[in-house]
């Protein structure tokens, strides 16, 4: 399993990318656009399939290449046409790479996709329905699922904010 931090190491190759091109460090903002990116499966799919019991696992619907592709293509489009196209793809690029992570089988040299990378298409892989992080008590599950909530509505806030009168992080 890839824990949340895990993921968030495609925030590096971002920093670079920026640094080489602008010679100057990345923005906040688009770090945290990245951080967001390299989470987001997991903010919207552990609380779906673990404490709403919504989808059949919590490594498929946004994990799903049936909707992950189909998603990056509307923030990349959203992002142009809101004049935010660096942070679109820095989100894109930190969300596909965490569908990457957690199917590393995807990686050479005995290449295979797994069925929740195809789910709704294909049946998922069996998990047990209470994940091992839980925590007594699901203690663990509470708090990602309120952190989930809050950090999902401060995207969606973002989101509709004019880009004009956004204050650059």
């Amino acid at each position: 399993m890839v824990l949340p931090i895990e993921h968030f190491i495609i925030a590096p190759p971002i920093a670079a990318y920026a640094l080489i091109r602008d010679r100057e460090f990345p923005s906040l903002q688009l770090v945290a656009v990245a951080f967001f990116g390299s989470q987001f499966p997991d903010l919207v799919d552990k609380p779906l399939a673990h404490e709403l019991y919504l989808i059949p696992s919590g490594r498929v619907f946004m994990h799903s290449l049936p909707f992950a592709i189909p998603l990056s293509i509307a923030v990349i489009a959203y992002g142009i046409r809101t004049e935010r196209i660096r942070l679109a793809a820095a989100f894109v690029f930190a969300y596909l790479s965490h569908l990457v992570a957690d199917n590393q089988q995807l990686l050479p040299p005995d290449s295979q996709v797994s069925p929740d990378l195809l789910w709704p298409l294909r049946p998922p892989v069996a998990r047990s329905i209470v994940p091992h992080w839980a925590g007594a008590g699901s203690v663990n599950l509470h708090i990602w699922t309120a952190f989930s909530v809050v950090v999902l509505a401060l995207a969606a806030y973002l989101l509709v904010v004019d880009p004009k009168t956004q204050v650059e992080l």
